[in-house]
């Protein structure tokens, strides 16, 4: 570590989503502070299927002092208000996790305690039904309101975001070097990362090192050895094939996640594409299988080959070790289904900022990190198992064992908590809030068998005001929004689709 004059000199090994995201951000935020390198191979191709993203990379790209617009054209992008969640609790069904928040929270309880209370009193208007987002997302209407009472994110090109980023990030100052790493030098004194050694006998010194190597996490854990803890015990899905296609129909402001009966499906709606795959569990379904099924489904026509995936959901023991940080795929992997991957890039690389050393590494700001990032992980973990376990359906061996696995602690503490009182409590500013876990735990199946107390303070005129009011207002919103590609054509249209 260089402990004597800045610039610091950071070192992303690794291009991709993961690596042109730190590099961007380290660049533009750092200045004459840091000396950006970025080493990267195209010889060597990346996963590439992150298309559907979370709200935060809205405010990620504000920090950069990204253009909305020029942003969206650049990936092709199109606004995403949720998830639309098909024969997850039984077939034939289906629910929506929105982005937003649903009717009014009083600050004892939440809106689903009133909801709660309604139903006892004869109110039979769905949940959703009092959430802007959802309401917006079923009518295929979008806009950005007033005060962002408007919560959305992204779908989008993540190969096309990348190249975007690597156009911010040379402007700013980043040198990117073509090559494969061929080894990984250490320091014989103290055992940190010294070097990259590329092909062709050339070494790339650093002080900091991210790796963005990917599922090959060549420094982190080819160099460093911190271990793997697999969660495939809990989230049995290993395998995946993407594939795009030609879009037959104007895209819709929401990603589908259609179950299936060993794993799931997701469709993702881009301005001049799809985005298409399957994910499911090789001991239930073998890859063929799956490859078969997913190009039975699919609309349009193909424009690439299809890209097989093989995964272990899980994260690296220690995300941060010595002077190297692991970065998405390296530091581990949560399956596509709530599109978290791109988050988890976004929170280790503002992270990394925040405990940015000047000179020699703390231990202190180490464990800090580590700890971060893994409660992060373990809350979002946590998340996904959610969507196996709280399910009636029992029609397949794979239903069958995911409704009877053992589940963390944690996460059964939170669902029975939910099924006897209807409370729902965030913790350490975890990425999911309290509406998340009730639409996700409810479109599951969980019924709470009571709710808060302070409801029935409402007198039956209240509450009818309450119910009515706040359903009113989220109907009359939709209705004067415009249509969601029309709004697009309009903002940010992509007027010739552009290759990856």
């Amino acid at each position: 570590m260089n402990t004597t004059s800045l610039p610091l000199r950071i070192v992303v090994a690794g291009g991709g989503t993961a690596g042109w995201m730190t590099a961007a951000a380290l660049a533009r935020t750092l200045g004459p502070v840091a000396q950006v390198t970025l080493v990267e191979s195209e010889q060597i191709g990346t996963i590439g299927v992150g298309e559907s993203t979370i709200p935060p990379l809205v405010a990620y790209n504000c920090i950069l002092g990204i253009n909305e617009a020029d942003f969206m054209r650049a990936t092709q992008a199109t606004f995403k208000l949720g998830i639309n969640f098909e024969n997850w609790r039984v077939p034939g069904e289906s629910y929506f996790h929105s982005f937003g928040g649903t009717g009014k929270d009083h600050w004892s309880a939440g809106f689903q305690h009133f909801w709660l209370h309604a139903q006892t009193h004869g109110y039979d208007a769905p949940y959703g039904d009092y959430c802007l987002e959802l309401k917006a997302a079923e009518a295929s209407r979008f806009a950005h309101l007033p005060d962002d009472r408007m919560n959305y994110a992204y779908q989008l090109d993540s190969g096309l975001y990348a190249r975007f980023l690597r156009r911010m990030a040379e402007a700013d100052g980043t040198q990117r070097i073509e090559g494969r790493i061929a080894k990984v030098e250490l320091d014989g004194d103290n055992g940190d990362i010294a070097a990259l050694l590329l092909d062709g006998d050339r070494q790339i010194e650093g002080d900091l090192f991210i790796d963005c190597t990917g599922f090959r996490a060549l420094l982190i854990e080819g160099a460093l050895h911190v271990g793997y803890d697999d969660w495939t015990h809990w989230l049995p899905c290993d395998g995946a094939v993407a594939i795009q296609t030609s879009s037959v129909r104007p895209p819709v402001p929401y990603t589908r996640a259609i179950a299936h009966e060993a794993g799931w499906q997701w469709r993702i709606p881009l301005q001049h594409r799809q985005g298409n795959g399957i994910v499911y569990c090789s001991s239930f379904m073998d890859p063929d299988a799956a490859l078969e099924k997913l190009l039975a489904s699919v609309e349009g026509d193909r424009l690439v080959q299809p890209n097989p995936i093989r995964f272990r959901t899980g994260a690296r023991r220690r995300q941060w070790h010595r002077n190297c940080v692991a970065v998405g795929l390296s530091g581990g992997f949560m399956e596509p289904l709530e599109s978290t991957s791109i988050h988890l890039i976004q929170r280790a690389v503002l992270r990394i900022l925040r405990m940015l050393p000047a000179g020699t590494v703390s231990p202190l700001d180490i464990a800090e990190f580590n700890d971060q990032q893994m409660t992060d992980m373990e809350q979002i973990r946590d998340f996904l198992i959610l969507h196996y376990k709280a399910t009636d359906r029992r029609d397949t061996p794979f239903w069958r064992h995911c409704a009877a696995m053992a589940v963390p602690d944690s996460l059964t503490h939170r669902m029975e908590l939910f099924r006897q009182t209807g409370r729902v409590f965030r913790k350490n500013e975890e990425l999911f809030a309290e509406n998340s876990w009730v639409q996700v735990m409810m479109g599951q199946g969980i019924t709470p068998q009571s709710h808060h107390p302070i409801a029935g303070k409402l007198r039956s005129d209240e509450l009818n005001h309450l119910m009515t009011s706040l359903k009113h207002q989220v109907s009359r919103t939709v209705a004067n929004l415009p249509d969601h590609a029309a709004y697009i054509a309009r903002y940010c249209s992509a007027q010739e689709p552009v290759a990856a």
